[in-house]
């Protein structure tokens, strides 16, 4: 989804000479396929947004599994691109890496300050070790290797799988064939409280290059809209977009996962960075991409 929607932002700026490395391409957990990747494309510049993600039930059933793919995934690009010379590499971490029971909004400082919860810890804590990288490869041998931290992403090319997708595409995806169901019920995972910032990859992309362009700090950087809403409120918005018969219920028995978890982004606000996209659009045109893609969207099921 991310890698995707850099590409088209990229030539839509008129890039002509990008460069991806897709899982047919490079197994990223491999240092010796990785190298060889670099030795024939000599990238100059490098965005770093490859990852094993998924939602709340994919990371508490295969903690392992989102612990050494990702920590494999940086260390095998970030030494291949200080080997090879790259001028600069940005690395998108993710926000679950802050403490579960933040201050909120979440400034970039309270990185390490506490806790993290335990439903996606082993992805944090491989994030997490992402970003540290990047300031060892600063210390160290001087690359100018920075990193940033988006919050909950969504939009074309997502996950829409019910067990292991985050969130939003999820609900998508249930309202969807809830039009087509019996009963016109939606089962929503948690008690609908917990609050989440949602971003469109457009967006998220958008600022990739903004940062690439005018970012060079050792300090990581929140990416994000600075809003949030309850899930309950998301659930209804989407039901007004994609099924408004559909009616609602919330198994408590499953988790909600952290209360709540706003970014701040007054920092890249700052710099002079907004997103576009507010929530009610990007729901409409990822709901269209779905209904125009669905034997892609469901692939991945």
């Amino acid at each position: 989804m991310v890698g995707s929607a850099v590409v088209r932002r990229l030539q839509r700026e008129g890039f002509t000479r990008v460069l991806t490395a897709t899982r047919d391409d490079a197994d990223l957990r491999d240092q010796h396929a990785v190298d060889c990747w670099f030795d024939e494309n000599h990238p100059r510049y490098v965005v770093h947004v490859a990852g094993t993600v998924g939602g709340i039930h994919a990371n508490a059933s295969r903690p392992a599994d989102f612990l050494y793919d990702n920590i494999l995934i940086h260390a095998t690009v970030l030494r291949a691109s200080w080997r090879t010379g790259v001028d600069k590499l940005l690395y998108l971490g993710s926000s679950c890496i802050y403490p579960r029971d933040c201050p909120q909004p979440i400034k970039e400082e309270y990185l390490l300050t506490g806790p993290l919860e335990k439903t996606n810890d082993a992805y944090a804590i491989a994030k997490i070790s992402g970003l540290m990288a990047c300031e060892a490869y600063r210390r160290q041998h001087g690359c100018n290797f920075i990193s940033a931290m988006p919050t909950n992403l969504y939009g074309p090319n997502d996950n829409f799988d019910l067990q292991n997708s985050h969130v939003l595409p999820a609900l998508i995806r249930k309202f969807h064939e809830c039009r087509d169901s019996a009963d016109g019920k939606v089962v929503i995972w948690g008690t609908g409280s917990p609050r989440r910032e949602f971003l469109h990859v457009d967006d998220l992309a958008d600022a990739c290059l903004f940062l690439m362009d005018r970012y060079d700090s050792a300090t990581t950087i929140n990416v994000g809209t600075g809003e949030d809403l309850p899930i309950a409120e998301l659930a209804e918005t989407i039901r007004s977009t994609v099924c408004p018969a559909a009616t609602l219920e919330y198994d408590s028995s499953m988790p909600d996962g952290t209360p709540r978890k706003l970014l701040d982004v007054s920092r890249i606000h700052a710099l002079g960075w907004r997103h576009q996209i507010d929530l009610p659009a990007g729901i409409e045109s990822t709901y269209q991409w779905f209904c125009e893609n669905q034997a892609k969207a469901l692939a991945r099921t």
